[in-house]
């Protein structure tokens, strides 16, 4: 089973290293020590907790809460260019690691108010899912 630092669970989790440190410390993430002293968590454990907390994200009543949707692939991020055509216009949205690009109508850019700094929720669905491993 593959171990990773917490630095990459961290990365996969979309958090900062010292929150993932808080968590092992905190005992909700398990860890255990190479040989060399450093943290590892293993693969299982780390899935198992994305599992948990992506589900303790989503409660009824949780500040943040998401509208209902059937997409299930969802980013949060911050819009980093518009580019507004006649008609259409591109989003970009840095989430985490992340960078989204979306082309969307003009008219949908206005009425949801996208500019650069604001807050978005990039959503993806989609027909076919490559999977890749490092």
């Amino acid at each position: 089973m593959r171990s990773y630092s917490i630095g990459r669970a961290a990365r996969l989790l979309g958090v900062s290293p010292d929150t993932v440190r808080r968590w092992t410390d905190a005992g909700r993430l398990p860890t255990r020590r190479d040989d060399a002293g450093r943290r590892l968590i293993e693969g299982a454990d780390l899935a198992a907790f994305a599992v948990a907390l992506s589900q303790d994200s989503g409660q009824d009543g949780a500040e943040g809460d998401e509208p209902h949707t059937s997409a299930r692939n969802a980013f949060p991020g911050i819009v980093t260019a518009v580019t507004l055509g006649d008609v259409a216009a591109q989003v970009e949205i840095q989430a985490g690691p992340h960078r989204l690009v979306s082309l969307v109508t003009r008219e949908a850019v206005e009425e949801l108010g996208l500019a650069v700094g604001v807050e978005a929720v990039a959503r993806v669905k989609a027909t076919n899912v490559h999977i890749d491993t490092p």
